[in-house]
């Protein structure tokens, strides 16, 4: 029996994960061809933070190397940019930067591409020494940096921006966090962590500068940047500035392509596009019921549901996600789920021991629990988050709630 043709364009996290679902349930349906604009094999980006501070090296944190490749007989193509797709003759094309052309004919295919980081629209943002912070190529300009500059600006108060801080930093750097808001983190954290964790992070020699809008980025002679200028009339001397300002999904060749696209590539529970049934879209590049979603875990879902949706299956729905934010910054334990900030509509229960460095919110509506936002000690988060993804009723455990699961059986 002659297999069906299966190409994917991207080689990240949660396109690989789908092709690793799909070979465990229907390992001879396909042959695959993956294309991947970067020079490396599947890699774990969440574990960049800890090579740019030095913690682990670029071979400890691929996830699938050369060899799964050729074992399951997996056409790779690295450091190739698919360039245009042919919908009526279902043929991808692509190039490298040495200007050879690979194509590839496709009976079922998947876009995996991705998000792009945004950078800011200042004056000097394409001076020498400004980076964004997505890949090993910025990872490693940002060790190469530290090893030559001294001041390092981060702007960006988000996980990826002080995890970044917190690299540079521990490669000697001084480094200076730039937030446009009042506190850090204010996604995963409600205005008391953030402050809390603001607090920590400057105890260590971290520098922060709030409130603060960048105007401009100021280059030297050489061409490179050396200050960072706000719109307050403050400036910062600046050798590296790294942009962490969220990202974007990267929707560009499914725009040409000429697929639906709103905030995403628009896809169906089954995680095809609604514009071209063989075409589906996974990761931070797919919306789905108008979200693009940018954990891992949801992703994980998604790649999950496409794989059965592949194998020919079919009885798997993609529903969406519930997240929730279990994360280590800097060594510091933080976590948070549902709606967290709470409204007039809610009420809150709260421990706080600043000495110990430890808070707790938990936000209750209609006797069930909504949102958790927890500090220094997260080891009732996956309990709270069971609580409030199943919706189950708090009224009687309520006085237990704040001491975890095991004062509430």
């Amino acid at each position: 029996m002659k297999k069906l043709k299966l190409v994917m364009v991207g080689n990240g996290m949660a396109g690989v994960r789908t092709l690793e679902e799909l070979l465990k349930i229907a390992p001879d349906l396909y042959d695959i061809t993956v294309f991947g604009a970067e020079p490396h094999p599947n890699y774990n980006r969440i574990m960049l933070s800890p090579v740019l501070a030095g913690e682990q090296t670029l071979d400890e944190i691929i996830l699938n190397d050369w060899a799964w490749y050729t074992d399951h007989h997996i056409a790779l193509h690295t450091g190739f940019t698919v360039n245009e797709v042919d919908r009526v003759r279902r043929v991808v094309s692509a190039s490298n930067s040495a200007g050879d052309l690979v194509t590839a004919e496709y009976d079922r295919l998947i876009l995996a591409t991705g998000s792009n980081p945004f950078i800011l629209p200042v004056p000097g943002k394409d001076l020498a020494g400004v980076l964004a912070y997505r890949d090993i190529a910025d990872t490693q300009a940002m060790i190469d940096a530290a090893a030559t500059y001294q001041h390092a600006v981060v702007i960006g108060g988000g996980l990826l921006g002080l995890e970044a801080a917190n690299g540079l930093m521990k490669r000697g750097m001084t480094v200076s966090v730039v937030h446009v808001g009042n506190t850090l983190m204010e996604r995963q954290l409600d205005d008391v962590a953030g402050r809390m964790l603001q607090q920590t992070l400057q105890e260590r020699g971290m520098n922060f500068l709030l409130n603060a809008q960048t105007q401009e980025l100021v280059g030297g002679a050489d061409g490179r940047v050396t200050a960072v200028k706000f719109k307050d009339g403050r400036t910062v001397p600046a050798d590296l500035v790294v942009m962490t300002v969220g990202v974007r999904p990267n929707t560009a060749l499914a725009e040409k392509m000429r697929l639906h696209v709103n905030r995403g590539i628009v896809v169906s529970d089954t995680l095809q596009t609604i514009t071209d049934a063989r075409i589906y879209a996974v990761g931070e590049c797919a919306a789905h019921r108008g979200v693009a979603y940018g954990l891992v875990a949801p992703l994980f879902e998604q790649g999950k549901v496409l794989a059965n949706h592949l194998a020919e299956m079919g009885i798997d729905r993609y529903q969406g996600s519930q997240t929730s934010t279990k994360l280590k910054v800097t060594g510091i334990d933080l976590f948070s789920a549902g709606d967290f900030q709470g409204d007039e509509h809610t009420e809150e229960i709260v421990m706080s021991d600043p000495m110990t460095g430890m808070y707790k919110k938990l936000v209750i509506k209609d006797n069930k629990l909504v949102g958790a936002c927890l500090y220094g000690d997260t080891v009732d988060g996956s309990w709270y988050f069971e609580l409030l993804r199943e919706g189950r009723a708090v009224e009687e455990i309520r006085d237990q709630l704040m001491f975890g699961p095991s004062s509430a059986d």
